[in-house]
């Protein structure tokens, strides 16, 4: 798919400028391919409401949440972490995709920035992840889940999701520029990401794990950005935390810590990798 937008053969001045009005245009030429395609949209929504479905009626049962909690509104943030991760998988496929497919080679023809195709692949990703979350939330509601903050706190939360999908994208941009096709990035992302989000407190209490699985999720940044959503959603009950370490204790500060360590090393590999993956 080409760009069509006349603004991409006339790019303004001024590198950052440059690249942001590019970057938007790469991103709205990734929606428009979602909106031609709908499957993609569909298919990444219905995995997490049956995840949402799954645990809340048929696992919920035997699963015992924290006291002052149901077990849905204990689940419903886990679900969300988990999806916006699985969703920034869309990035590495994408780029994986288009190199294949030659997409690559035209934008290099093109007077744009280099990293407007990245900056665009992330940034429509993370719009494509608004809209699941909305939806997510909305099949939340319907099962029991509530939130008990200020609207400002919830904003927060789901800003924080969003922030932490964003920085998950720019580690599926470095796979999709390295890997050779979008199926090896599905796949290669499932065995990584998926016992990743199991081993954390995502779906059970960590107190739940046996000992080496309870440390690793304890400081698995999954874990953190659950319990950061949990807490500002109201969604972590009326007992105080047992002896949780000081990344449970602070879940808010040491997801965002790992936000900027992971922006940190892999926007200047992505874009390193893809002048690579363009000059072959």
């Amino acid at each position: 798919m080409s760009i069509t937008s006349e603004h991409a053969f006339t790019p303004p001045k001024g590198g950052l400028r440059k690249a942001l009005v590019d970057g938007a245009i790469v991103a709205k030429r990734n929606l428009i391919k979602i909106k031609r395609v709908p499957d993609l949209l569909v298919f990444s929504t219905i995995s997490p409401i049956m995840f949402i479905l799954l645990f809340g009626y048929v696992f919920g049962s035997a699963i015992k949440a924290p006291p002052g909690v149901s077990y849905r509104e204990f689940l419903i943030p886990g679900v969300f972490v988990q999806t916006v991760i699985f969703g920034a998988t869309t990035t590495g496929a994408g780029l994986a995709d288009d190199i294949q497919k030659g997409i690559i080679d035209r934008f290099r023809s093109l007077p744009m920035a280099r990293s407007a195709v990245l900056v665009g692949r992330t940034t429509s990703d993370v719009l494509n992840n608004v809209l699941v979350v909305v939806i997510m939330s909305v099949t939340g509601l319907a099962i029991g889940w509530r939130i008990r903050t200020s609207v400002g706190e919830a904003l927060a939360g789901f800003l924080l999701l969003l922030l932490f999908a964003y920085a998950m994208s720019w580690i599926m941009a470095v796979v999709g520029l390295v890997v050779p096709s979008a199926e090896v990035v599905n796949n290669a992302s499932f065995i990584v990401i998926f016992p990743l989000t199991f081993i954390a407190n995502t779906f059970v209490p960590s107190n739940n794990l046996p000992t080496v699985l309870k440390v690793f999720a304890e400081w698995n940044p999954v874990s953190t950005v659950t319990q950061a959503a949990r807490q500002l959603f109201g969604n972590t009950g009326s007992a105080p935390l047992p002896d949780h370490p000081w990344s449970l204790h602070h879940p808010v500060i040491y997801s965002l810590l790992w936000v900027v360590v992971i922006l940190a090393v892999f926007v200047p590999l992505a874009v390193r990798q893809y002048k690579r993956a363009a000059a072959r």
